[in-house]
């Protein structure tokens, strides 16, 4: 009899179809498994109807079986803890394939989605990963979105769009995406958003001979005088050549920090807003054409520590290029860049260290005003520091120069480099870079380590 009535309840509350086990020490597939010992339950589910029909508590897991996952509209909901979070993931991560026109939300608290892999398939607009407006503390993970291309470049849909605020998008993988939207885009709010953006591989996205094809943005236009507090580290985007701004800041208070960009045709770019810190990252062009460094418009902006190797771009594409603004500008213009601080950076081999003033034209004719570039390390750089326009209050102190003729500001080299593990390095100072130390993208990816 009790066997029965359990069937009975079952039916009763819509899960007839789920199987419910307790779980102590469920499997999940990446690290999330060695950090947390959930006390819930596990439900094994085959469509999106039974995922509705759960009402999931702190600790529960959902583990989707194999089976027909296409065209299908995914909406993650409950609220868990820090200590108890609710995980989504598959029975096979990275073997299960969301295909057609399947989409997932994400929506509550402390919710983990771990394993998903979307393929074979495109929407007509929206977002394939949502986190929503009133999410928080949510995670990501050990996921991908691989060629979730439409028919027509022109259609517009957003990979992975960030509301809310404490969310996390870490060891997942975005290739390919070869038509119009942001791969991974920030969306702002009236309080900042305190989003983590890491360990992710962003494969080769080609070129749209468009504005819309950044890889990462942070913000709007609109918004871009609201601080966001995001911050992106330990990533590779390789190849992403969607358009000249690979990342696209456009709020205040964000870090973009130990990423590297490998022979991507553009520019990390302080598009708007202000207090925002470029440290310690890896620009590699390879002398490929076009490959940029640094682009930096706004107030307050630092840039230190980045390694800027084989850079081809000149101008706006400089390894680092301090633009002129537009007096009066509307938010969607371009901001004076005001009391920059560049300093701390190798620049090596590429065509042109500095470009100051650039984008000088008719309108843009106000001059960047108090920059402080200090500390760098310049190596084989035929053009040094070229001038668009006379910025004001301009300090150039202590940057050591290697293959060009010493100018104000610029001493004979100090320090001798090596080159260790792919990179080169001050001797006396060496350090692994990341991506042969740690895992990028998913667990059950590619090795992420052949630069």
């Amino acid at each position: 009899m009790k066997t029965k009535n359990i069937i009975k309840i079952l039916f009763i509350i819509g899960l007839s179809n789920a199987i419910m086990v307790h779980a102590s020490t469920p499997k999940l597939g990446s690290d999330i498994e060695k950090k947390t010992v959930l006390q819930g339950k596990v439900y094994k589910i085959k469509s999106v109807a039974e995922l509705s029909a759960l009402i999931l508590k702190p600790g529960d897991k959902v583990v989707m079986q194999a089976g027909d996952w296409s065209n299908q509209q995914l909406n993650f909901k409950g609220k868990g803890t820090k200590e108890q979070p609710i995980i989504l993931t598959t029975a096979s991560p990275g073997k299960i394939k969301l295909t057609g026109s399947s989409n997932l939300k994400i929506d509550g608290e402390w919710l983990v989605v771990d394993g998903l892999a979307f393929a074979d398939g495109y929407l007509d607009k929206g977002h394939v990963v949502q986190f929503s407006a009133t999410s928080s503390n949510c995670r990501l993970t050990n996921s991908s979105i691989i060629n979730y291309n439409p028919p027509s470049k022109e259609t517009d849909y957003k990979w992975v769009s960030l509301y809310g605020n404490h969310n996390r998008v870490d060891h997942c993988d975005f290739t390919g995406k070869n038509h119009m939207g942001t791969t991974l885009v920030v969306w702002l709010a009236d309080k900042p958003n305190y989003h983590q953006i890491d360990h992710n591989y962003f494969g080769p996205r080609p070129p749209l001979d468009a504005n819309g094809g950044e890889t990462i943005r942070i913000g709007t236009s609109d918004w871009s005088m609201h601080d966001s507090y995001t911050l992106v580290s330990n990533n590779i985007f390789d190849k992403c050549d969607g358009e000249t701004e690979i990342i696209s800041i456009k709020s205040g208070h964000n870090t973009i920090k130990n990423n590297l960009f490998y022979e991507c045709d553009g520019t990390l770019t302080f598009r708007h807003g202000n207090f925002s810190e470029v440290l310690d990252n890896y620009f590699i062009g390879n002398k490929k054409k076009n490959t940029g460094g640094i682009r930096i418009i706004g107030e307050n902006q630092k840039v230190e520590g980045n390694y800027l190797h084989g850079l081809t771009g000149t101008g706006l594409r400089a390894a680092i290029s301090v633009m002129n603004a537009v007096e009066n500008p509307k938010l969607n213009e371009y901001w004076q860049v005001k009391n920059a601080l560049i300093s701390k950076n190798m620049i090596l081999d590429c065509t042109e260290a500095f470009s100051l003033g650039s984008g000088k034209n008719s309108t843009r004719v106000l001059v960047p005003d108090g920059v402080k570039i200090v500390d760098n390390y310049i190596s084989n750089t035929p053009k040094l520091t070229t001038f668009e326009d006379q910025p004001k209050n301009l300090q150039i102190e202590n940057n050591q120069l290697v293959g060009a003729t010493l100018t104000n500001g610029f001493i004979k080299k100090t320090q001798e480099l090596v080159k260790s593990d792919g990179v080169w390095q001050f001797k006396n100072a060496l350090k692994k870079p990341f991506w042969l130390t740690e895992k990028i993208g998913p667990a059950w990816g590619e090795a992420r380590n052949n630069y």
